[in-house]
């Protein structure tokens, strides 16, 4: 599977943004999906986790309430709504597929997608 991240960009403080991960190559449903990220300094963190048939999903505590994972099997894409976004979620988000959630967990991923920076202003 190959994987592009889109939809990052400059955004002050209380805003929003929607991530896409667009993939191509081989059934993207076959795959669990997750969204990382890594700040400038820090180690990369993920971020949420959705199931293959988007029925199950996971978020790190600091961003629940906040942030919407989503897919598309159709569409072959997977989506990550961002409300409410703080400086401190500054960083590159990588979308990510592996083919159980305890991989996704473990960094264990199959395929990485390039990441997009999302900037968050005070």
């Amino acid at each position: 599977v190959q994987l592009q991240a889109s939809g990052g960009g400059l955004v002050q403080s209380g805003g929003s943004l929607r991530l896409s991960c667009a993939a191509s190559g081989r059934t993207f449903g076959n795959y669990y999906m997750g969204w990382f990220r890594q700040a400038p300094g820090k180690d990369r963190e993920h971020v949420a986790v959705i199931s293959r048939s988007g029925g199950s999903v996971y978020y790190t505590d600091s961003v629940k309430g906040r942030f919407t994972i989503s897919r598309d099997n159709a569409k072959n894409t997977g989506f990550l709504q961002m409300n409410g976004l703080k400086p401190e979620d500054t960083a590159v988000y990588y979308c990510a597929a592996a083919g159980s959630f305890s991989q996704i967990r473990n960094y264990d991923i199959d395929y990485w997608g390039k990441g997009t920076l999302v900037t968050v202003s005070s």
